[in-house]
């Protein structure tokens, strides 16, 4: 069976694939919900790093529970960013339903990158400068820097397991989010159909 070219529109897309105020909102919102989280656990007595230049090191009092804990936010905060970025993209016209998918769950991933990326700016400026660290690890004895090493292991990887996880749940709720997205226009104009539809 020959494909008719003659029925098909091979012009460009209006728009671009990216949504970049939906991936900076979503990043946005990321962000501060992580914000929020990490202050919650303040709260409850998980002892974090100093948000102040000068401040004591996270690594200091690094537990495996602070590692969960730290999981969760970037777990919860990637789920919302992602949710939120599917849902406020500009509906994509004449473009197939897997591409679409495609492109909510690459929005997804913008947003955890984005996030990830200013995240780790901002904590650069919180954090205590070379010198200040140096100097404190010097004072310690052979014990106590093998327990640094542990637990600045421990933090590492309580960091990537968050950051490979929340990176796929980003993925996951951009995609619902559009879904959800489509589910809603699609019942707009089914609605409206019913409405413009004579009465018999």
């Amino acid at each position: 069976m020959s494909y008719d070219q003659s029925s098909a529109d091979f012009g460009h897309e209006p728009q671009s694939a990216v949504s970049w105020g939906a991936v900076i909102a979503g990043a946005v919102a990321a962000l501060a919900m992580a914000f929020v989280l990490m202050a919650l656990a303040a709260g409850f007595v998980l002892r974090l790093a100093s948000p102040w230049p000068g401040g004591r090191a996270a690594t200091a009092d690094f537990t495996p529970i602070l590692g969960a804990w730290m999981i969760v936010v970037q777990v919860l905060s990637s789920a919302l960013g992602g949710y939120l970025a599917g849902r406020l993209r500009t509906k994509w016209l004449n473009v197939h339903a897997h591409e679409v998918h495609f492109r909510d769950t690459a929005h997804g991933l913008l947003v955890w990158a984005l996030a990830t990326v200013a995240g780790v700016v901002l904590a650069a400026g919180v954090m205590p400068s070379p010198a200040e660290v140096a100097s404190a690890t010097a004072a310690l004895d052979p014990a106590a820097l093998q327990r640094q090493a542990n637990i600045a292991a421990q933090l590492s990887l309580f960091t990537a397991v968050g950051l490979l996880l929340s990176a796929f749940i980003a993925s996951v709720a951009a995609a619902i989010g559009g879904l959800r997205r489509d589910d809603v226009h699609a019942l707009f104009w089914d609605q409206r159909r019913l409405d413009r539809a004579p009465s018999i």
